[in-house]
C-alpha cells in the first residue's frame, strides 16, 4: 500500500483550525442553550458541554480560528498548492467522471463549502461581540452556519475515506517536507537548450562521408564546425553575462541519465529557496491579524456618558423625554438579543442617556417592545375552582404570563464579556448546590463579598408606584428546604438588596394539591368591587401576545381588596380574572434606593430612573469612572431576557 503524507504545513494548520473549531463548538453550543428554543441542547449534550469558561474560551478560539483561515490563504498562494482546492472546467466535469475523479471534485466543493461558513461565522461572530449589526438576522446566520461544520467533518472524512482508504486519512499524520516549487523560466538558458538541440540535429541530418586518405592542412582562416558552435556557444554566453551574470557551463557530451541527474541538481540549484518559507510568512501574517483583533477590542471600548449638570435641571420623573436636559444629550445604542418574544426575534435596540448633579445620577432608558405586557401571573376562576395562567412558573421560567422589565447591570469587575463573572451556564454550575429547574445557568459573583449590582423596572411589580428594584448577584447563597428538595428554583446568588417591597404575589399554592393539577391553588386577596377591579385592568385579553391599553393596571391594592374567604369567593362569579400582584405600602431598606417612572407608547418603553451616586451600600456600586454597564430587556418573560456580549464603560463628567 502506497504511504500518503502531507506537507508540514498543511498538517499544523490543519490540527490549528479543528482545535480551535472544536472549542468554539462546544462553547457556543454551551452558550445556545440560553437563547429561546434552543433547550433540547443541554437536555441531550448537557455532560459533553464544558460548564466553565465558556465565553473566556469561545472568544480566544474565534481569534485563533480567524488567523488560521487567513494563514492557510497566505500558505496555499506562496507554496503553490492553491490546485487542491481550485474549483474549474476539470473540476466540474470530473463530479461526472469516474469514481476518483467524482470524490476529487466533491472534496474540492466541500472545502468551498467550509470557506464560505467559516467566513460567514467569521463575520457574524465580530458584529455579534461588537454590537455592529447583532440583531436576529446575524444571530440566525451565525446559528445555522455553525451546523455546516459537523456536517462537512463528517463528509469530508467520508470522502477521503473513498479516495485513498485509511491511507489517505492517515495522511494527515504524516508529514513531509513542501515540494520544492518548479523551477522559473530562464531566458538565457531556453536559447542555449535550443542551441544545442539545433546542432544536434544539423550533425544528425548530414550525410556521412568517407574521410579522405590525406587530411589538407586547415587553411588560417578556416573555421571548423566545432570551433563555429563554440564561438556561438561563447556568444550567448557573453551576452546572458551581460544581462543576468555568469550562466553555468553545459556539458559536453552527457548521457541520458547522466542528463537527467544534471537536470535534478540544476532544479534545486535554479531557485533555492528555504522551502519553510511560505509557512513562516503564513504564521507571521496570522499574528499580526490576531494582534489586530485583540487591539480592536481594546480601543472600541463602548462608552456611556454621565453628564454633569446643575442642580435646577434635574429631570422630573414622569417617563416623559421633553426635559431639557435630555434634549441636550446624544443617546447611547446598543442592540440586545437572544431574548425570548419580541415578536419572535428576541431582538431589542436601548437607547440610553445619563446625567448626575454630583448627588443624584439620572438614567433616561428607551427600549423596543411590541407590546405593553402587564399580566403578571394572574388567576382565572372556572368551574373546579381557581387556576393560575403560567406557561413554566413552576421552574421558575415562565415565558408567556409575566410583565415586561428592564435591568440595569453595574460592577467594577474588569470584565469584557458577558458571562464566566457574573453569569455561569449549565443547569448545575455548582456541584455541591441544587441544580437549577429550568435547565439554564445562575447569576452569582466568584468570590465572598464581592457584588454586582442589578437594578429591575417591573411593569406592574413596584414599577408604577415609582420604584425600581435595587437587587445584587452575590456569592453563591445556601439552598433551602425546599430549593433542595426542588420544589422552587435555586437562584444561585442573585437576592433582593435587604429591606422590603411593596408588591407579592397574590396566590398561594398547596403544593401536596398542585401536584394533581392547578386545584391547589387560590388567591390570597379578593376585589371587594368585581367591576371596578375589571375597569382598573382595561380591555382584558388572555393572549400573552397581546398587550394592554393605555392606562391598564393588572395589580390590586389592599384598599381595594379583602382576604380570600369562602364567603367572597361564593361572590365571585365563573370567567372572573384576578390581577396576581397585591401592592401595599411602599418600599424600606437597601431595596428602595432607587426610584423611577415609565410610559409605554408605539412600541417604546420610556424609563428615566434616579439613585444617589453612592449609596454606601456593601450591595451597590457606586456611579463614577470606570463601572461596567449592561442592559437587558424582558418581553413578558421571566428570566429569558435579552443581553449584550461587551459592556458598556460609563465616563462621569
Amino acid at each position: 500500500m502506497k504511504i500518503r503524507k502531507t506537507d508540514y504545513g498543511t498538517i499544523i494548520l490543519h490540527w490549528l483550525l479543528v482545535g480551535a473549531t472544536v472549542i468554539d463548538f462546544a462553547t457556543g453550543l454551551r452558550m445556545a442553550t440560553e437563547a429561546p428554543g434552543h433547550a433540547w441542547i443541554a437536555e441531550y449534550l448537557d455532560l459533553l458541554l464544558p460548564r466553565a469558561h465558556t465565553w473566556t474560551w469561545h472568544m480566544p478560539a474565534g481569534v485563533v480560528l480567524t488567523s488560521v483561515a487567513v494563514a492557510y490563504m497566505i500558505y496555499v498562494a506562496k507554496s503553490g498548492l492553491g490546485r487542491r482546492v481550485a474549483v474549474d472546467k476539470m473540476r466540474i466535469k470530473g463530479l461526472m467522471g469516474r469514481r476518483p475523479a467524482r470524490l476529487g471534485s466533491i472534496s474540492v466543493l466541500l472545502h468551498w463549502v467550509l470557506f464560505i461558513s467559516m467566513a460567514a461565522l467569521i463575520v457574524t461572530g465580530g458584529l455579534l461581540f461588537f454590537g455592529i449589526e447583532s440583531g436576529y438576522v446575524t444571530m440566525m446566520i451565525h446559528w445555522y452556519a455553525t451546523w455546516v461544520v459537523p456536517a462537512f467533518i463528517l463528509m469530508h472524512v467520508l470522502v477521503h475515506f473513498g479516495i485513498g482508504g485509511t491511507s489517505q486519512l492517515y495522511r494527515v499524520f504524516r508529514p513531509q517536507p513542501l515540494p520544492p516549487p518548479p523551477p522559473r523560466l530562464d531566458a538565457v538558458e531556453l536559447l542555449t537548450m535550443l542551441v544545442e538541440q539545433s546542432e544536434r540535429l544539423e550533425e544528425s541530418e548530414a550525410p556521412v562521408r568517407s574521410a579522405p586518405p590525406m587530411a589538407p592542412a586547415a587553411k588560417s582562416g578556416g573555421r571548423e564546425p566545432a570551433k563555429a558552435a563554440n564561438r556561438s556557444d561563447d556568444l550567448i554566453r557573453t551576452r546572458a553575462e551581460s544581462r543576468n551574470g555568469p550562466v553555468r557551463a553545459r556539458p559536453s557530451a552527457p548521457t541520458k541519465s547522466g542528463a537527467r541527474s544534471n537536470n535534478k541538481g540544476n532544479a534545486r540549484r535554479r531557485n533555492p529557496t528555504f522551502q519553510a518559507n511560505p509557512f513562516v510568512i503564513a504564521a507571521a501574517v496570522a499574528i499580526v491579524a490576531g494582534w489586530m483583533m485583540v487591539a480592536a477590542d481594546y480601543y472600541a471600548e463602548d462608552t456611556v456618558t454621565v453628564h454633569r449638570i446643575a442642580n435646577a435641571d434635574a429631570p422630573t420623573l414622569d417617563g416623559d423625554t421633553s426635559d431639557r436636559v435630555w434634549r441636550n444629550i446624544q443617546p447611547h445604542m446598543v442592540t440586545t438579543n437572544q431574548g425570548d418574544n419580541f415578536d419572535g426575534t428576541g431582538e431589542s435596540r436601548v437607547w440610553i442617556k445619563a446625567a448626575h448633579d454630583d448627588t443624584w445620577v439620572y438614567f433616561l432608558v428607551i427600549w423596543e417592545d411590541p407590546t405593553r405586557s402587564l399580566k403578571q401571573l394572574p388567576l382565572i376562576k372556572r368551574a373546579d375552582g381557581w387556576h393560575l395562567l403560567h406557561n413554566g412558573y413552576e421552574k421558575g421560567d415562565e415565558n408567556d404570563y409575566n410583565e415586561d422589565k428592564l435591568s440595569l447591570l453595574f460592577t467594577t469587575l474588569p470584565i469584557t464579556l458577558a458571562a464566566d463573572r457574573t453569569f455561569h451556564m449549565s443547569s448545575k454550575p455548582l456541584p455541591d448546590k441544587p441544580a437549577t429547574l429550568s435547565g439554564r445557568g445562575i447569576h452569582y459573583t466568584p468570590a465572598p463579598d464581592l457584588y454586582a449590582d442589578a437594578w429591575q423596572w417591573k411593569a406592574t411589580s413596584g414599577g408604577p408606584t415609582g420604584w425600581m428594584d435595587d437587587d445584587h448577584f452575590g456569592p453563591p447563597a445556601e439552598p433551602t428546604p425546599d430549593q433542595v428538595k426542588g420544589l422552587v428554583p435555586y437562584k444561585g446568588g442573585f437576592a433582593p438588596d435587604p429591606g422590603e417591597a411593596n408588591y407579592s404575589d397574590n396566590f398561594i399554592i398547596d403544593r401536596d394539591a398542585a401536584m394533581l393539577g392547578n386545584r391547589g391553588v387560590r388567591p390570597k386577596r379578593l376585589p371587594k368591587d368585581v367591576a371596578a377591579m375589571k375597569a382598573a385592568m382595561g380591555e382584558i385579553n388572555l393572549d400573552p401576545n397581546i398587550g394592554e391599553n393605555d392606562g391598564a393596571r393588572w395589580f390590586m391594592t389592599e384598599a381595594e381588596s379583602v382576604p380570600y374567604s369562602m364567603e367572597a369567593d361564593a361572590q365571585i362569579p365563573v370567567g372572573t380574572v384576578v390581577p396576581g400582584v397585591v401592592i401595599n405600602g411602599d418600599f424600606t431598606g437597601d431595596r428602595a434606593d432607587i426610584r423611577c417612572a415609565a410610559r409605554w407608547a408605539s412600541g417604546h418603553w420610556t424609563l428615566e430612573i434616579a439613585r444617589k451616586m453612592d449609596t454606601h451600600s456593601k450591595y451597590d456600586v457606586p456611579i463614577k469612572n470606570g463601572v461596567f454597564m449592561r442592559v437587558a430587556a424582558f418581553d413578558h418573560t421571566q428570566i429569558r431576557h435579552t443581553r449584550q456580549i461587551r459592556p458598556m464603560r460609563l465616563e462621569v463628567e
